[in-house]
């Protein structure tokens, strides 16, 4: 474990002043529900939205500020990924769930099903039916205690009605980072049924070496002509409430159908200062990324050395990319909602796993990008709550 960082001073008598969403709404609870960071804005990111406020560019988004959103996104992947993207195949929308509505209504045939690998992050199992789409749940396989993509699942999905796949790398909630090998196995079924894919790789900047983010639609011709991908520097430089993604677009039909004034208005949900932000975060934040992903690795390694120690039962595997914890439950004998009773009895706001899907059935989600100390003081009521509940007089 590394020595003492900055962050571990940030306290929760501050986090809760501060008041963002993890940490207002679940009142008196540590919040460890909502993927956003503990951590602050990095300075250069700051200075840019003072400068940006002090300029009074709070107007209409000008063209010239998202061509340079552009062209530092296609920077970023060329330098990160090796992955060669034009600047002007890159747009800008709200945010990465935007994406994935505009890639529904306007990329796949009406009335075709959406198929979708469990657990899932939750909203890509509430959105769909908005738009009349019936989802597949696909549950995702565990070899040698690893979730993996079931490529057999995926293919009677698509030959059932599946008309989109939703790929999510690195996968929330379970932390996989797929490698080139499982990505084209996956393009190869999407392509034999003709299918398309929505890849939600907005956590792509979290990655845990040895592993490597490879771009799903970078892997070939073939999964480029059948791909929207939608990232954003907003988990990464927590940003989320600026509310700017990017879109990739990586064949030229896409480009025209982006080219329609239905498609086109929703890029009016990006704001000036999110696109400034997303710009400065790419060019001139990486040295606070990496900085912030050392403490983010310390953070997985230390979770599973608490569970290890207090709550044994409880199974984990640190996550290869995110900064999301997937704990396995099910063993801790725990009637009803997991998820409950640690917010009942231990004052842990968690998310319940079955919110992703019947495959998370008694999981729980677990928000690492938090200050260590406040790791430790969750596991540890965590574990107290369990030691009370063993002392209870049986019924």
């Amino acid at each position: 474990m590394s020595a003492s960082h900055p962050y571990d001073a940030i306290g929760i008598d501050r986090l809760r002043e501060i008041g963002s969403y993890k940490w207002s709404t679940v009142p008196g609870a540590i919040g460890a529900f909502v993927a956003e960071m503990d951590f602050g804005v990095a300075p250069v990111i700051t200075d840019a939205l003072k400068a940006t406020l002090d300029d009074g560019l709070t107007g209409y988004l000008p063209p010239r500020v998202a061509r340079a959103m552009a062209e530092s996104c296609s920077r970023w992947q060329r330098e990160r990924y090796g992955w060669e993207v034009p600047a002007e195949r890159i747009r800008h929308v709200g945010d990465v769930l935007t994406a994935m509505r505009v890639t529904i209504d306007h990329y796949t045939v009406a009335g075709s099903k959406i198929v979708l690998p469990t657990p899932s992050y939750m909203p890509f199992l509430k959105i769909p039916p908005m738009h009349d789409r019936e989802i597949i749940e696909v549950p995702m396989l565990v070899e040698d205690g690893r979730y993996v993509l079931d490529l057999d699942g995926i293919d009677r999905a698509f030959a059932a009605g599946g008309g989109l796949l939703i790929l999510c790398n690195p996968f929330n909630p379970v932390g996989r980072v797929f490698t080139r090998d499982e990505l084209l196995a996956v393009s190869e079924v999407v392509a034999r049924h003709g299918g398309r894919v929505f890849s939600d790789e907005i956590h792509a900047p979290l990655v845990f070496a040895p592993h490597r983010h490879v771009p799903y639609a970078s892997i070939s011709d073939e999964a480029a002509a059948h791909t929207i991908t939608s990232t954003s520097a907003s988990k990464s430089w927590n940003l989320p409430g600026l509310k700017t993604a990017q879109v990739i677009l990586t064949n030229e039909a896409d480009v025209e159908t982006w080219a329609i004034p239905a498609v086109t208005r929703t890029e009016q949900g990006a704001s000036n200062l999110g696109v400034i932000a997303n710009t400065v975060a790419y060019d001139a934040g990486r040295e606070w990324l990496d900085d912030t992903l050392d403490y983010l690795d310390g953070n997985r390694r230390l979770l599973g050395e608490l569970l290890a120690e207090h709550i044994p039962a409880i199974g984990y595997t640190p996550p290869e990319g995110t900064y999301i914890a997937w704990l396995d439950a099910r063993s801790l004998g725990i009637d009803g909602s997991p998820a409950d009773f640690f917010l009942e009895e231990a004052g842990v706001a968690l998310t319940d796993g079955a919110a992703c899907g019947e495959a998370g059935e008694g999981f729980l989600r677990f928000i690492l990008a938090t200050p260590r100390p406040i790791i430790e003081q969750a596991v540890r009521q965590m574990a107290e709550a369990l030691a009370r509940r063993e002392e209870r007089p049986a019924a």
